[in-house]
């Protein structure tokens, strides 16, 4: 099977495309054959050797991450975070799946999503696709939808509180608007001129254009302020907090790595309602991993990047 491999860390160029042995799934794993993934942020980071933390943290974390992931470049080679595909053969002792399921899953810490197949347990974080959705609106949700969620239910968000939600546009930024919509927040999106229309159509209701305003001058006060993509700084997004508002910054207050089942569920009710989706900017081949990664690097994208790996 064709699998991408990073040799080591670096520029998007390290990663290879190889052909190597298809996966056998051991008693308690579902082999899955991999129709759609996604360059996350977090494997950018992962490929390059980035944490993104800010120099200070990212000076103490870095020899802890090469203990824990690889010291001249990741100890699993196949990088991928979130994945959707279908159910080709299951182990001997599964019970929650059978061959022909179309499911979406992240494999978290495990990787594994750049690959036309991989290897998941069947208590791992997979579910059954939504009735009716595409393998690519449903890959990324399984890392960066529930990253939203996991943001907005440490938030403790209540419906008519106020949420401004810094990266509006971006994968999780898409994902926080919509579910603080569903929440029944008052919205603040930003974002830059080009995806103000998008950030609207997502659910805000009121966008600002950081290219031309400074949202910390803002003279609204909210109860929740989101920087869901690291990038705006702290004393900036805690200027417009309200007396005993929650600031939150996706790069550094993760609420812990470990996804869950339920989270996944829960978003994928809220699919099956009409409520919810992924916003898909540039598609991808398995062949155009590098040219992927390079256009992730860019900063820029609006929503997600979906690698189609096999029709």
């Amino acid at each position: 099977m064709k699998a991408i491999i990073c040799t080591k860390y670096g520029t998007p160029e390290v990663l290879e495309i190889h052909d190597i042995q298809k996966p056998s799934p051991k008693n308690n794993e579902v082999l899955i054959k991999v129709h759609a993934t996604t360059v996350h942020v977090g494997d950018t980071k992962l490929r390059g050797f980035r944490p993104g933390m800010g120099k200070v943290q990212d000076a103490l974390f870095k020899p802890i991450m090469r203990f824990m992931i690889g010291f001249r470049g990741p100890r699993k080679k196949i990088l991928g975070m979130e994945l959707s595909g279908e159910i080709e053969a299951i182990g001997n002792n599964v019970t929650l799946f059978k061959p022909g399921d179309k499911v979406f899953a992240a494999t978290e810490m495990n990787f594994g999503a750049y690959a036309e197949y991989t290897c998941l347990s069947e208590n791992s974080v997979i579910a059954p696709i939504p009735e009716g959705m595409s393998y690519e609106e449903t890959a990324p949700i399984s890392n960066g939808g529930i990253t939203a969620l996991r943001f907005l239910r440490t938030a403790k968000l209540q419906k008519n509180q106020k949420i401004l939600i810094y990266g509006a546009s971006g994968s999780v930024g898409s994902f926080t608007v919509q579910l603080a919509k569903t929440m029944g927040a008052v919205i603040t999106g930003v974002c830059s001129t080009a995806n103000l229309n998008l950030v609207r159509s997502l659910g805000a209701d009121k966008v600002i254009d950081y290219t031309q305003e400074d949202f910390s001058r803002d003279s609204e006060k909210y109860d929740v302020v989101f920087d869901a993509v690291g990038k705006a700084t702290p004393s900036a997004c805690k200027r417009v907090l309200k007396p005993g508002g929650v600031y939150l910054n996706v790069l550094k207050s993760s609420g812990g790595l470990k996804l869950k089942l339920e989270e996944l569920i829960f978003l994928r009710t809220l699919m099956e309602k009409g409520e919810f989706t992924s916003v898909i900017d540039r598609r991808f081949s398995l062949d155009q991993i590098v040219e992927a990664h390079q256009y992730v690097d860019q900063g820029h994208k609006k929503g997600n990047v979906v690698v189609t790996v096999s029709s």
